[in-house]
């Protein structure tokens, strides 16, 4: 049922919605019954797994489906029905009354055209100006969206913008005509949390100059909790909770929001307890029951959900719940759950229905750090690459100067956490170590020696040390069976057929896997499940130092979580460490035990993670905190974000003084006095005032960095 009134502020109106999409296997049945209302001003979030249906609701707004899809329903945008109109009709509409911001703007924006071209090719379509009018036009946008150098920077091609920079350019182009409804699919998913928070401040300057309504649809209820005043939980193609933002994370009523909510590390919150994942996979979307689709993975499931589909039906919900917050009921509470009762019950007495994991604590937890063995140590760390010029008669004009002071310290049954912004030298640094080679300048130590780099001291290292990558799918032969990915690393150390034939169904058992089905290929696994099969091969060597290269980046929430505690749990039965990277700092929270930040090469700050993250005594530490979301509406609403000018500097040159200063909001507080400390004289990593002896920090002022968020 409808879950809203009409509403003469309504500039979208969506009712019974279905795509279909005819496939050799059968009809996917992706988008079924979707019921939504947007109205002018307003910011919608939808989120929900992969395949969940949010992407294709959208495309099926702006008639963006494959021409063999089917789509029924009624799309009715201010007062234009849209379902059925051809695509030179649709042609008219969108990027005048309707515009899209894609997840991936380099895919999206033509190659062979510049950014310019292309914003003022928009404009033209859909008015009636001069060249020289629309070129004027696109400047003015892209000034809007923060794009320095405007006037130079319109004539060039989308490869020579960093991928913030193509997203604000995306976000210009939407806003040329001053659409109505912008949509803006996963607009953040691929950025840095420093870019993030910028592109979000965009789409909020987008949404005021325009006076457009927002759908902003994403995986991230941290993002959503930020930016949206209305949410709609998507799974199994349909919405199957809605609500205000506030009353959705204070009182959801669907056990898969539920889910969603505590599967999600939290900056806010101390590391330590496991997380509490969603059990299973979504369903097939070909020839799906007359039963509640999230019935196998839900902890309540009674008969009645396995025998009908719950409807999505408003929910009385003006009483409230016994010890809960008062209700606002302004905006209906909508749930598609036969146990909705049950849910509210649950949810009041204990914040949880999904079973939370047990994981031992790791033994290494017990000694104190200064006793426990080194298993890698790093200071100085430098490399560089020749930057050349020429495709016929090559010269050298230059050097990237990729890792420039790199320092590390894990200690045994640990875990260190490496972050920065991309181009920071995260990855350089991960292949030095893994390469096994003499650093170009500084010391690398790997369990308490210098790595040796002869044949048979490599052979050594290599079984000590081993790595998971970011996108398994990418990182798994596609053409070897899982007992075969799993042995590939035994085979390559001389193991024996019987010991191989022994320890890779232990292995994939290991990991939360049925043996039974190493016989099968990685692309009839889940993306959850490919991660489980690199982390059992890097486990076959029996290592003790696993280099984690975002593991979790390219995996739902839901599925994350299962990763993250099998990671903690391995751990703490192996006795593990860890080098963990990762753009997420949530995760980092949650995972690590130290943190080292990075920028432009250089760590400029480390210690212990909960230290580190309570008091940063570096600027762009405190910066890429401030830029996480916390998933909850109250305290995102409440935080101060510090939004860091541009990308980071190029790595071709080295700078004199604080190579931060240039986006460093602190120095543009300094007095001249101070600023010129600064510009000088290149701080040292030291402890400070209040700060405990391995939590060092490269800056001059670290006592004035807590008044940015102040």
């Amino acid at each position: 049922m409808s879950t809203t009134t009409t509403n003469t502020d309504e500039i979208l109106r969506v009712r019974d919605l279905h795509v279909r999409f005819p496939t050799p296997r059968g009809e996917v049945h992706a988008v079924r019954g979707v019921d939504l209302e947007l109205r002018r001003g307003e910011v919608l979030g939808i989120v929900g797994e992969s395949g969940s249906g949010k992407s294709v609701t959208s495309m099926a707004i702006l008639g963006l489906l494959p021409e063999t899809t089917v789509v029924t329903g009624s799309i009715d945008l201010d007062g234009q029905e849209l379902v059925g109109r051809s695509d030179r009709q649709m042609s008219k509409l969108r990027g005048s009354k309707v515009a899209m911001v894609f997840q991936d703007p380099l895919s999206a924006f033509t190659p062979v055209y510049t950014i310019g071209e292309q914003i003022a090719e928009t404009v033209r379509i859909h008015r009636d100006v001069t060249k020289q009018q629309a070129r004027e036009r696109a400047i003015e946008l892209l000034k809007l969206v923060g794009i320095p150098q405007a006037e130079s920077r319109v004539d060039a091609f989308p490869h020579e913008f960093s991928g913030g920079m193509r997203q604000r350019a995306m976000i210009a182009m939407a806003m040329a005509n001053d659409p109505e409804v912008i949509l803006a699919d996963e607009p953040t998913t691929a950025l840095d949390v420093t870019i993030q928070a910028q592109i979000i401040d965009v789409l909020r300057t987008a949404q005021r100059e325009t006076g457009a309504a927002l759908v902003f649809v994403s995986h991230d209820l941290g993002v959503i909790a930020g930016i949206a005043d209305r949410i709609a939980v998507m799974y199994a193609g349909r919405i199957v909770e809605t609500a205000s933002a506030d009353e959705l994370f204070a009182r959801p009523r669907m056990p898969y929001t539920i889910g969603l909510i505590g599967a999600l590390p939290r900056l806010d919150e101390s590391s330590g307890g496991p997380l509490v994942p969603i059990p299973g996979s979504p369903p097939s979307l070909i020839g799906l029951a007359d039963a509640c689709p999230f019935a196998d993975r839900c902890p309540l499931a009674a008969e009645a959900c396995r025998t009908s589909e719950p409807a999505l039906e408003v929910l009385d919900v003006a009483a409230g719940v016994p010890g809960e917050a008062p209700v606002d009921t302004s905006v209906p509470h909508a749930a598609a759950c036969h146990r909705t009762d049950e849910v509210a019950k649950a949810h009041a007495d204990a914040g949880a229905i999904f079973t939370l994991p047990s994981i031992d604590t790791a033994p290494a937890a017990h000694v104190q750090r200064a006793d426990r063995d080194p298993v890698v140590q790093v200071e100085g760390l430098t490399k560089t690459f020749p930057l050349v010029k020429g495709s016929v008669f090559r010269r050298k004009v230059g050097e990237v100067y990729a890792v420039d002071g790199v320092d590390l310290d894990i200690r045994q049954g640990e875990t260190l956490g490496l972050v920065g912004e991309s181009g920071s030298g995260k990855s350089t640094t991960l292949h030095q170590l893994m390469d096994l080679e003499r650093p170009e300048v500084g010391t690398v130590e790997l369990f308490g020696a210098p790595v040796d780099t002869s044949k048979s001291g490599t052979k050594t290292l290599r079984n000590r040390i081993s790595m998971v990558f970011q996108d398994p799918a990418a990182s798994l032969d596609p053409r070897m069976t899982v007992y075969d990915v799993v042995a590939e690393p035994l085979r390559a150390v001389g193991a024996s057929a019987d010991r191989i034939a022994e320890r890779v169904p232990e292995l994939i058992e290991l990991v939360g896997l049925r043996s039974a089905e190493a016989d099968r290929y990685p692309h009839e696994f889940s993306g959850g499940q490919r991660q489980r099969i690199s982390i059992a091969r890097a486990l076959a060597t029996e290592p003790e130092l696993i280099v984690l290269d975002e593991p979790v980046s390219a995996l739902d929430v839901s599925i994350q979580a299962g990763v993250l505690n099998l990671l903690a749990e391995l751990k703490a039965r192996l006795g593990l460490s860890y080098l963990f990277v990762s753009h997420d700092l949530s995760v980092i929270r949650h995972v690590a035990d130290r943190v080292s930040v990075m920028y432009l090469g250089r760590t400029v700050e480390e210690g212990a993670v909960d230290e580190v993250f309570e008091r940063p005594m570096h600027p762009y530490t405190a910066a890429l905190m401030s830029a996480v979301p916390v998933p909850d509406p109250v305290i995102e609403r409440s935080r101060t974000t510090i939004l860091l000018p541009g990308d980071p500097p190029s790595p071709t040159e080295r700078r004199t003084g604080c190579r931060f200063r240039s986006r460093c909001p602190l120095y543009a507080m300094l007095p001249d006095a101070q600023k010129s400390r600064c510009e000088d004289e290149v701080p040292e990593k030291t402890s400070h005032r209040g700060a405990s002896v391995d939590h060092r920090a490269a800056c001059h002022y670290p006592d004035q960095v807590a008044t940015l968020t102040a």
